[in-house]
């Protein structure tokens, strides 16, 4: 396959959940799966957890996200490692966003992007970035408030664990270890089973509390496998833990240690979630592959 060479790309990351980034400013070409694949590919591409195209909301192709081109200029077409559409990914957000910037292609330090999960407004940081990712929503409420959990997750190695079903715009399934078992010794090479067996597949957070807003966490993605880092995830992560306390004044701001380094979590009192933390573009250059 031939047809990505000659593309200019970026690559970026936050908190190591690497992207590439694709220009596609006027919407000519698109993406196709196994275009995707082949430049996340870790040994015969570039390397990466998603592909991100980066295109003007206008000439997106798709009408919901073209109805949204009067409130932002610029559409984040996110795809997974292999090559299947997502709603949005928070880290992404950072890391285009960032893109944008250097670009010259947003100069406000508070401006909005599209994404197929809706309107996402981000802000300039002293640390990098702040992106509003949102209302949240905990599924199968009634469930959760009768057992306490929506799920149950199944690992190797562990006894089945109940699970918190958060959703962030995308799907999350997150899980509080038992102090007992290590963080670092789960084996993620292949993926947890969930139960019910969520239709469009799932992100799963396996969380040890450190202490009063601080956990760390590890996280298998849907289409992926494990990543460094996951921005939806640490905030679906949060909110669930923070559910599962009770939900007050004292409880909104969180510190979520991943692999990649350190994001922060922000509940706001108008019942959205705020994701923090750094992006950085670390290459640029032109696409050599299949030559």
């Amino acid at each position: 396959m031939t047809s990505v060479r000659g593309l200019s790309f970026t690559k970026g990351h936050g908190t190591e959940n690497d992207f590439v980034l694709i220009p596609d400013l006027d919407g000519t070409r698109g993406l196709e799966p196994a275009e995707v694949r082949q430049l996340a590919d870790r040994r015969a591409g570039l390397g990466g957890d998603g592909v991100i195209r980066v295109v003007r909301t206008a000439a997106a192709g798709d009408p919901e996200i073209v109805a949204l081109a009067d409130e932002a200029e610029w559409f984040m077409d996110y795809r997974n490692a292999d090559g299947s559409l997502a709603e949005m990914c928070g880290n992404g957000t950072r890391v285009f966003a960032a893109y944008l910037r250097r670009e010259g292609l947003e100069t406000s330090r508070e401006f909005r992007i599209a994404t197929r999960a809706g309107l996402k407004t981000l802000r300039i940081t002293p640390d990098g970035y702040a992106v509003d990712l949102g209302t949240w929503l905990i599924e199968e409420p009634n469930q959760a408030a009768r057992e306490g959990f929506t799920a149950v997750v199944a690992l190797d190695g562990l006894p089945d664990l109940p699970g918190l079903r958060v959703d962030m715009g995308n799907p999350h399934t997150v899980v509080v270890l038992p102090p007992d078992v290590a963080l670092d010794e789960l084996d993620l090479t292949a993926p947890p089973r969930v139960a019910p067996t969520p239709e469009h597949g799932t992100n799963v957070e396996f969380v040890h509390i450190l202490g009063p807003g601080h956990i760390a966490m590890r996280v298998f993605e849907r289409g992926v496998g494990e990543t460094r880092s996951c921005g939806t995830g640490a905030s679906a992560a949060a909110i669930a833990v923070r559910w599962w306390e009770g939900a007050t004044e004292d409880n909104r701001d969180w510190i979520v240690d991943v692999l990649g380094g350190r994001l922060g979590v922000h509940a706001t009192a108008a019942g959205t979630v705020e994701l923090s933390g750094p992006a950085v573009l670390v290459a640029d250059g032109v696409l050599t592959l299949g030559e």
